[in-house]
């Protein structure tokens, strides 16, 4: 595979395009807006997205906040400490203890309530497995917002090229223009040929416009993905060269189904609906309550109290038999979830798959084949032209057949990268160094 489109024109050809001043058109244009601004890293870009994107930053701070949940699930229930008095109600309490009644006391009480044996530990294991699946999630959504990252980065590098080609191909239409002018005012050209120039010209100048409106609006895009502020300068990608790219399908499903953050969050999930399943269960035996009162009694000895209580699962019927039912049926609602996951990730990747691999073999197609053969066919319309055997439309023609190539090698070059890049996020590695 050719590492890039390089025009080289036949010595005759050569000779014509100089005579008409395009030897000055083979130069990329540069926009004025992007003077002074340091290329593209792409690197870089996902790098400054990952510390400095808004989505990213919020699952992350979701992530820590499942996290912080964990221990809150483990931990006994708040006991309870409580203040009392007992005797008759006149005088009023806390006077006057013992005076006119001598079992009055002050009291003071603390209760535990405690789970049955195993509750806690399971709700600690559904704390942690979802804080687990949190984490997958919030990978997930750095790898989606670096994907859009690549994918903004190639889709301004096409519209970079699109401008250059574009102002190439418009300057060198300026130097034809002026030739059939020039034969034009000597009574050896047509006034069509100067009339069908300066409608292409104009016709180019719209089309610049065009994609310079659409690198504006990609530029946008990547300052909203990083964070910047509105209007900052972004600069031009660097250059890039085809690469192969030979990732199979079946490699490609088998690390989605290894890797694939979304798909591994659904199962943490799954393990937390199970867990519940084994919580409902527990729900059919008691907890436990243990307390302990201190009596104050200032004319009589001290007296303690020790009482243990039991919570009975009366209701069973209405309570912790739907509790099963409806925890079992969650868990077969993620399991379900999880295998529609997994058939839309199949889809997926077959599609971004084939868009890849199809932009690869146009890549190729263009860059050997289609491009040299319409930079050949122009040579020899501009050499007809000089020598007056073909006519302005043909070399018109023949220029805007190149032209159309030429974007479409630069497009679906974009097209190859993006197409990877947007494989990423449901593989879970890196398909691109």
């Amino acid at each position: 595979m050719r590492s890039a489109y390089v025009y080289r024109p036949s010595a005759t050809a050569l000779a014509v395009l100089i005579w008409v001043g395009a030897a000055s058109a083979q130069q990329q244009v540069a926009s004025p807006i992007q003077t002074g601004v340091a290329p593209l890293k792409l690197q870089s870009l996902i790098e400054e997205a990952a510390e400095q994107n808004p989505e990213v930053a919020a699952m992350r701070r979701r992530f820590d906040m499942m996290r912080a949940r964990v221990p809150q699930a483990k931990a006994l229930p708040d006991p309870m400490f409580s203040y009392g008095y007992a005797g008759n109600a006149a005088p009023l309490p806390p006077f006057d203890i013992q005076k006119g009644d001598p079992a009055s006391a002050r009291m003071l009480g603390f209760t535990q309530e405690i789970p049955y044996p195993g509750k806690l530990a399971l709700k600690g294991r559904m704390a942690n497995v979802a804080a687990e699946a949190e984490y997958w999630e919030y990978e997930q959504t750095r790898l989606n917002i670096m994907a859009e990252v690549k994918d903004a980065y190639f889709d301004l590098y096409y519209l970079h090229k699109a401008v250059e080609t574009t102002a190439k191909n418009r300057e060198l239409l300026e130097k034809f223009s002026r030739i059939t002018e020039a034969s034009f005012s000597v009574g050896k050209g047509s006034q069509q040929d100067v009339l069908k120039a300066q409608v292409e010209i104009s016709r180019l100048t719209e089309t610049l416009l065009v994609f310079e409106r659409r690198r504006e609006i990609a530029e946008a895009r990547l300052i909203a993905l990083l964070y910047r502020e509105p209007g900052s300068a972004v600069g031009k990608p660097e250059s890039i060269s085809p690469r192969d790219f030979t990732s199979s399908l079946a490699e490609l499903q088998q690390a989605a189904l290894d890797n694939y953050p979304a798909l591994r969050a659904q199962r943490r999930r799954i393990d937390r609906e199970q867990y519940g399943v084994q919580l409902a269960k527990k729900e059919f035996y008691p907890d436990f309550t243990v307390g302990l009162t201190y009596f104050n009694r200032p004319g009589l000895p001290e007296m303690y109290a020790v009482n243990v209580g039991v919570k009975i699962p009366l209701y069973f019927r209405q309570k912790q038999r739907p509790a099963v039912a409806e925890a079992t049926a969650s868990a077969a609602s993620e399991r379900q979830r999880a295998e529609n996951t997994t058939a839309l990730l199949f889809y997926r990747i077959r599609d971004r798959h084939l868009a890849a691999t199809t932009a690869q073999r146009l890549v190729t197609l263009y860059g050997t084949t289609i491009i040299p053969q319409s930079t050949l066919a122009l040579e020899s319309a501009i050499a007809g032209y000089e020598a007056g055997k073909v006519d302005f439309l043909t070399l018109l023609d023949n220029l805007a057949t190149l032209r159309t190539y030429e974007l479409s090698y630069y497009e679906q070059l974009a097209n190859v990268e993006k197409a990877i890049a947007a494989l990423e996020p449901l593989v879970g590695v890196a398909l691109r160094q």
